[in-house]
Order: C-alpha cells, then sequence, then structure tokens
C-alpha cells in the first residue's frame, strides 16, 4: 500500500519509513526540516530512505493548505501517519505560535487531505503530555484529559478531538498514539538522554529538574515502531465504544480509538542517568533544580488496550536501550 508520513526526517517517522519501505510499502514523506533541532542529523536520516525507488520525498511546511491538498490529490495515498508536530513542553512557553501552526494548522490540513481522498486509515502523533495533573498512576486512555498544563498538551489532546469529529463526520478510522519518553539511536537533540550525553562527554554539568524525583516510562525506538505499524494495520471498524460510559478512549458514533504507547514499567530519572553514566565509563556532574513550568514528575504508561488490541509488547529494557544509543552516538559524533 501507499503509506504517506509527516515528519519523514523526524526521529520516529524516520524509522517508521524504514520498516514500511523493507516491507513492499510505498512511502510518501512530507518534511520541512525544521531548524528547531540540528537539520543535519535530520539529513542524515533521510539519507538512508531518500534514495530507495518506493520512496517519495515532498519538502514543504505541513503548514501549507495549497501544497497538502496538491500532495494527497497527486499521491492518494492509501493510509496516512502524522508525526510531524512541533515537540517539547518547554519551548512551548517562548513559542507558542510554531504549535499553532504546526500542530492545528498543519493537523487540519491533513484532516482535509484524509477526508478528501477517502483513506483508509489516519494513525496520528498524541503525546502522554495529555494527562497533564492527573494523579492516577499508571495513566490509562479510559481516563479523563481535560487538565492539560502546556501548550504542547493541549494541542495534542486537540489533536484527538479533531479527528474523532473528522472520524465522526466523513467515516473514515483514525487512530491516536499517546507517546511516552522515546529514545534510542537517531533521537532527537532536544531529549535528556541526548542531552546528558553530550554534556557528560564534554566534562559539563547536567541539569536534573525536580532535584532528581522524576519517574518516565522510557521507550526504545523500536518497541514504538513496532507498535505504530501494528496499529496502521488495524483500523478500527465502526463504532469503537466500550460499555455504556462515554470513554475518552473511543467512541459510539466514529471509527476512532486512542491507545497508550510506550513502555509500561516506569524508571526513576536517577537510574536512567546512572544506566548512562555505566556506559560512558564518566560520572555526571549534576545541577540538581526545581520543576520546570509544564512538566509533570511522573510519567506511567498503561498498554494493556494496546496488548489486547494489536498484540504489543515492549521488549527492550533501558540497560539495553541507552547502550545501544551510546553506541551510536560514539560512532556518529566520532567520539
Amino acid at each position: 500500500m501507499k503509506v504517506l508520513i509527516t515528519g519523514s526526517a523526524g526521529f520516529i517517522g524516520n524509522r517508521v519509513s524504514q520498516r514500511l519501505l523493507a516491507r513492499g510499502d510505498e512511502v510518501v514523506g512530507i518534511d520541512n526540516l525544521s531548524p528547531y533541532y540540528d537539520v543535519e542529523l535530520k539529513k542524515a536520516r533521510l539519507a538512508q530512505v531518500i534514495d530507495h525507488p518506493n520512496y517519495t520525498e515532498a519538502r514543504f511546511d505541513m503548514a501549507d493548505r495549497a501544497a497538502v491538498a496538491k500532495l494527497f490529490e497527486e499521491q492518494r495515498p492509501d493510509r496516512v501517519i502524522n508525526l510531524a508536530a512541533q515537540a517539547g513542553v518547554r519551548h512551548s512557553l517562548i513559542a507558542p505560535h510554531d504549535y499553532v501552526d504546526t500542530n492545528l494548522v498543519g493537523f487540519v490540513n491533513i484532516l482535509e487531505g484524509c477526508r478528501a481522498v477517502e483513506v483508509e486509515h489516519l494513525v496520528y502523533a498524541s503525546s502522554s503530555s495529555v494527562y497533564g495533573t492527573n494523579a492516577q498512576m499508571p495513566f490509562t486512555v479510559h481516563d479523563k484529559v481535560d487538565h492539560p498544563i502546556s501548550l504542547y498538551a493541549a494541542s495534542k489532546r486537540a489533536n484527538e478531538l479533531m479527528a474523532h469529529t473528522y472520524s465522526h463526520l466523513f467515516g473514515f478510522p483514525s487512530t491516536g498514539l499517546r507517546f511516552f519518553t522515546v529514545y534510542g539511536p537517531w533521537g532527537r537533540p532536544d531529549m535528556a538522554l541526548f542531552l546528558f550525553t553530550k554534556a557528560i562527554l564534554a566534562g559539563e554539568p547536567i541539569d536534573v529538574f525536580n532535584n532528581g524525583q522524576m519517574k518516565r516510562s522510557f521507550t526504545y525506538i523500536d518497541d514504538i515502531v513496532e507498535g505504530v505499524i501494528r496499529v496502521l494495520d488495524t483500523p478500527p471498524t465502526g463504532t469503537t465504544a466500550i460499555g455504556d460510559e462515554e470513554d475518552p478512549s473511543n467512541s459510539k458514533t466514529a471509527p476512532f480509538r486512542v491507545f497508550n504507547i510506550g513502555s509500561d514499567e516506569a524508571v526513576s530519572l536517577m537510574r536512567y542517568i546512572e544506566v548512562l553514566e555505566d556506559n560512558l565509563g564518566i560520572k555526571a556532574v549534576k545541577n540538581m533544580l526545581p520543576m520546570q513550568p509544564g512538566d509533570v514528575a511522573a510519567t506511567w504508561a498503561d498498554v494493556n488496550d494496546l496488548k489486547t488490541t494489536v498484540g504489543y509488547e515492549p521488549t527492550t529494557t533501558v540497560e539495553e536501550g541507552v547502550k545501544k544509543f551510546v553506541e551510536w552516538y560514539k560512532d556518529y559524533y566520532g567520539v
């Protein structure tokens, strides 16, 4: 089948592109090579797929309504994976319009494209950030998520609501995936593991927020990609309501689902740092700081729905994943 992937030069989008091409699908990739982080890293990711005979690259901003509409009309994809987004909780405090342009305007352009060509399935990236002030652990998709604490989180929750509206009105299946702290080789330089590794190797202190009292469902990239592919191949059919009560994860009126996707184990930030130190053979100098605005102390994914529906099983431990990241980092940067 032909799959359109937005964010094709991104961390997750590029790895998903590689997997789809390897199994024989056609991939149409959209990316504007945003300078939010190192463009050369994005180009190096793209170099792994750009010459594949089944890969087509489109280089423009998703907020460009006319360009998106033209691409859908010309390529007529069977399915769509929307992974392009302005990411980062902290950046949303200083550049809110970036999130509106990409995460809201860009996403509605994708929805309109899906509507126009009647796609078989739209899979799109949401985020664990939507849980905001939820106190119950682990986070479950059956809980309400009405109190986001960053514009980034609000934009991802808006994506879920927008997708439901389009699935309800126009009948195409949509599935939202709430990603939990993805890491691994070729990862994003603004994420903790990348920042920590760079600082430790340079002999500089690392910033540890909330005085280290943080936990995350750190999830290795290969486990994420496996889940995305399985979800892509399993579109919801008809209405997906579970029980009689209104449930944020499904719908009584549309082929719509939302899943958590991540590790089902919450690992402390200090343990994460300890594993990194062991792999680098260097002890980090830690600059202990208070909690940052918009951040949360813990995330922990309940992925039982995804396991039941598509057989998802995250298998990579933090010890294995961090080791693979450090090996890639040293090779890529010639350390």
